[in-house]
């Protein structure tokens, strides 16, 4: 998820390189023909079904596209129910050949809150307006790492997006680092990988590492690095409805009920129906739309988002997304600010103990830096020491015992 001041920031910067923000974020525009299914998929998690040389915006003289080999891809994956479905991404690769030990390390990088419409997906924000995440992901590339960034199910792709759920986050990101590997971009199968993520990132890479040593227990994961995870999304509902920041927890409605083949409409009355439909064509950058609403005055029986979670089909499904039940087999690096806005700082602190409890090797970084954004800042310093040290083969000393 991403605050108000985030995208006052980017607002800045998209004025600063000359780009322009979404224009009418209500209005969908056609999905581009790459973006199509074939009929039949191709068998296989992380199987390329095809790619195209994409252009990547990150700066405005466009220096990058001489320094990295820059791919859009779709490739198949697995929903949280079992079913065959093709997802969309990004592959960078440095030009430059690796110089560190043993192979070229891929990061296996979950973005944050894009939004939920098609036009949204980095992969078409990098050549077609602008992606807040290429300003994170600019010293993992410098550093030599190439990127596999994955836009999620239902984001650029058919169907809507299945924001905030566990799984099918998880196996997407997963799939895209064995997408990556296959692609034939210098990567091998055997090469190192690391995930990371902030916010809903930090969501999906956590879950990515708790699904690792059974849903892709080839790959070679030497860590993950998750900052702000949503982990307990009762309580993240709790704070999020009312706030500036309620669009996303509308997100987290429509994607959740979507993966679970529920009606959210049976829940809202007109005003909440509409907000459902309208949100389908938002990108983050619509973030003003939304804020200050309460589920009190858009739900037929006037339930706060609290209530409304506390009772099924709600409740199950809340449950079901809670990460840190399952240990982790790699270190990992957990970063949350203390004065974060959005994702409750004892939301991220108490999954880091959960994961604790069950032997994994922690490290929890406390910061405070202001704002969800802030804290967003200090984890992007963080994790390229923690990646360093991870694919030099460094051991992660675990703080779990002041916790």
């Amino acid at each position: 998820m991403f605050l108000a001041r985030s995208v006052v920031a980017l607002t800045a910067l998209i004025a600063t390189v000359g780009l322009t923000a979404p224009a009418d974020a209500a209005t969908e525009p056609p999905r581009p023909a790459f973006y199509e299914a074939p009929a039949t998929l191709p068998a296989g998690n992380g199987t390329v079904i095809r790619s195209e040389t994409l252009t990547f915006l990150l700066d405005p003289g466009h220096v990058n596209q001489v320094a990295f080999t820059t791919k859009r891809v779709l490739y198949t994956s697995t929903t949280r129910t079992g079913a065959r479905v093709a997802v969309s991404g990004t592959v960078m690769v440095p030009t430059a050949p690796w110089v560190g030990l043993g192979k070229r390390p891929v990061i296996g990088y979950a973005v944050g809150t894009q939004g939920m419409a098609d036009k949204c997906a980095p992969s078409r924000q990098f050549s077609e307006g602008i992606e807040y995440e290429g300003l994170f992901i600019q010293g993992l590339l410098t550093r030599g790492y190439a990127i596999a960034m994955t836009d999620y199910e239902g984001l650029g792709t058919a169907g809507i997006h299945t924001y905030m759920d566990r799984e099918a986050q998880g196996r997407a990101v997963l799939d895209m680092v064995r997408a990556a590997q296959r692609l034939g971009v210098g990567l091998a199968s055997d090469s190192p990988v690391g995930l990371q993520g902030y916010s809903q990132g930090g969501g999906a890479a956590a879950a990515a590492v708790e699904l690792a040593p059974t849903y892709a227990p080839e790959l070679r994961i030497k860590g993950a690095s998750v900052g702000a995870v949503p982990a307990d999304q009762y309580a993240v509902a709790k704070n999020l409805d009312g706030s500036f920041y309620a669009e996303f927890l509308f997100y987290a409605t429509r994607g959740l009920a979507a993966s679970y083949g529920i009606d959210p409409k049976a829940t809202f009355n007109d005003a909440g129906d509409v907000v459902m439909d309208e949100i389908e064509g938002h990108c983050v950058t619509d973030l003003f739309v939304n804020s200050g609403k309460k589920f009190t005055d858009l739900t037929t029986t006037g339930q706060s988002a609290a209530q409304a979670f506390a009772v099924e089909p709600y409740t199950s499904i809340i449950a079901a997304q809670r990460i840190g039940d399952r240990k982790p087999a790699v270190p990992v690096l957990v970063t949350h600010s203390a004065l974060d806005d959005v994702i409750p700082y004892s939301v991220g602190k108490a999954m880091a103990k959960r994961w604790c409890a069950k032997g994994a090797n922690v490290y929890f970084s406390t910061n405070l830096n202001a704002t969800h954004l802030g804290g967003m800042l200090a984890t992007s310093s963080e994790m390229y020491a923690f990646f360093e040290a991870r694919f030099a083969g460094l051991p992660q000393f675990s703080n779990c015992w002041a916790l």
